[in-house]
């Protein structure tokens, strides 16, 4: 999923491994349609945690905020799942699991945790590299989720399957925290469901009709988000706790994991299908979607401590649009090439020097 050059006169920037094919395919173009889809969806992870301040003043932000939660990180893993289906285990993909996914972890994990301790004042908040912090558990889910890749390839229902261990992981307060395991098994069916998909499926969901209906579906969906404000807990939406946890019934954790599964996978068709398919301005962006989504959080986590929603006016109409811009100016720019030259020692090290030579590259040199 990464090999063409942006549209910009900005020299190419080498690629994150994180949600792109593990094996990219020399001289082959890039989709400008999954680039969008994947700056669209950072947009709207960022947007929505910097609406998490506002939500107690207003029932409309907390509508908005819990349909962005049924859609933006569903659409991020399904993706994410679809350039996952051609990884094997080879050595080159370990090298990029590796490089693209776990050091970003560790250094990521150590740098939000340093930054808490000063933001709340925890000086004596201890490094964990078990217990993700804030926005590492997509990274320790990734990793979790893209070594098990051979297996649902080779499994006869994957989907199905996967379903039913998230269903299972409801009824089970007792995982623990280690790699927030409860989340990486409820979110387990999107990234399965993007391992099935094939090219083909995504040229539904672009089928001038699928855009004519999402329309009508989104609004059905917004006015039942704003029904639900006061008797539904979007918290089931985040899919990291059991039923129990959640204060419900053990028999509705099984039945909300398949509602939501639904519900999410029919609003990302919806997104999908408003995705364009042409080069736009911010189709180069979407190579950097992950030096936006952990770059942004340091603003998200810091904007909370240092007073910026105080005002008063923030917490009106005019604030919430003035926040909804900010988040995605700001989510844009950390997408930016300058930005990812800049942490590409954190985010895609090369470290050839922590690898050995494979039989494959060692016939090349000779």
């Amino acid at each position: 999923m990464r090999a063409s050059p942006p549209a910009s006169a900005e020299p190419p920037v080498r690629p994150s491994a994180a949600v792109d094919a593990p094996e990219p395919v020399p001289g082959k173009q890039r989709d400008p349609f999954f680039d969008n889809a994947k700056y669209l969806a950072i947009v709207l992870v960022a947007i929505g945690h910097s609406w998490e301040p506002l939500r107690s003043g207003s029932r409309s932000v907390t509508a908005l905020y819990t349909l962005v939660y049924a859609l933006h990180m569903p659409a991020f893993i399904v993706i994410s799942g679809y350039f996952s289906r051609s990884f094997r285990a080879t050595p080159p993909q370990i090298r990029r699991l590796l490089t693209g996914i776990v050091v970003p972890y560790v250094v990521f994990e150590t740098a939000y945790t340093l930054f808490t301790r000063w933001t709340d004042h925890q000086p004596g908040r201890a490094i964990s590299l078990l217990d993700p912090l804030y926005l590492t558990w997509f990274l320790a889910a990734l990793f979790v989720w893209r070594l098990t890749t051979p297996i649902w390839n080779h499994v006869r229902h994957p989907l199905p399957l996967a379903l039913a261990i998230a269903m299972l992981a409801t009824l089970s307060p007792s995982i623990g925290n280690d790699l927030d395991l409860q989340r990486v098994v409820q979110f387990l069916p999107y990234f399965v469901l993007g391992l099935s998909l094939k090219p083909e499926h995504f040229q539904l969901v672009r089928r001038p009709e699928v855009r004519q209906l999402a329309v009508p579906v989104f609004m059905c969906a917004l006015a039942v988000a704003y029904w639900s404000v006061p008797r539904f807990d979007y918290s089931w939406f985040f899919h990291n706790a059991s039923a129990e946890q959640l204060g419900a019934p053990d028999w509705e954790g099984p039945l909300m994991t398949l509602a939501l599964f639904a519900v999410s996978t029919l609003l990302v068709v919806c997104f999908l299908a408003w995705v364009p398919r042409r080069r736009t301005w911010f189709t180069a962006l979407g190579a950097g979607t992950l030096y936006g989504y952990l770059l942004h959080g340091f603003v998200a986590q810091g904007a909370k401590s240092w007073g910026w929603y105080g005002p008063s006016w923030i917490h009106g109409p005019l604030g919430e649009i003035t926040v909804t811009v900010v988040a995605a100016a700001v989510v844009t720019a950390l997408c930016a090439p300058p930005v990812r030259r800049a942490f590409r020692f954190a985010m895609e090290p090369e470290m050839r020097w922590a690898f050995r030579r494979d039989a494959a590259e060692l016939t090349r040199a000779s």
